[in-house]
């Protein structure tokens, strides 16, 4: 178990890794919306369209596609970071435009949390580098002149 895990590891790296944590999420929250759906508080913008159980397939593709993502190299796992940051920016303008509406005043609470705790985690995973070692300062030289 643990040379599978430790492979999984190696195979993925640190984007991977996080694309195919965040690919789980989204794909486990879409299917909740399936299963039984929230109610739409704020959401109104989204639901004159369809209903929630018609949105939790994009929970669900997007985290489909950023979980696969996490198998691919560095550079084209760039699909996975953008499919991550769909449904979290669209539920975010869903609640802001309902605070906007006058709908749903706790909506810009909601709508700060999509913006930070979602896309701009996920922003900030797609900046980090695979392999980034800080630098390690030497130390210096007993009795070397300057």
């Amino acid at each position: 178990m643990r040379a599978a895990v430790r492979r999984l590891h190696d195979k993925l790296g640190r984007r991977g890794i996080f694309l195919l944590i965040i690919g789980t999420g989204k794909t486990c929250w879409g299917i909740s919306f399936l299963v039984d759906p929230p109610a739409d508080h704020g959401l109104q913008l989204l639901t004159d369209v369809c209903s929630l159980r018609h949105w939790a397939w994009l929970w669900i593709i997007a985290g489909l596609v950023t979980g696969t993502s996490a198998f691919l190299r560095i550079g084209r796992d760039r699909y996975g970071f953008v499919a991550a940051l769909i449904p979290p920016t669209v539920w975010a303008i869903a609640y802001t435009a309902a605070v906007v509406s006058g709908q749903y005043s706790r909506g810009a609470y909601v709508a700060i949390w999509y913006l930070t705790s979602h896309c701009g985690v996920i922003l900030w995973a797609s900046a980090v580098p695979e392999y980034s070692v800080p630098h390690v300062l030497r130390p210096a030289r007993k009795g070397g002149a300057l």
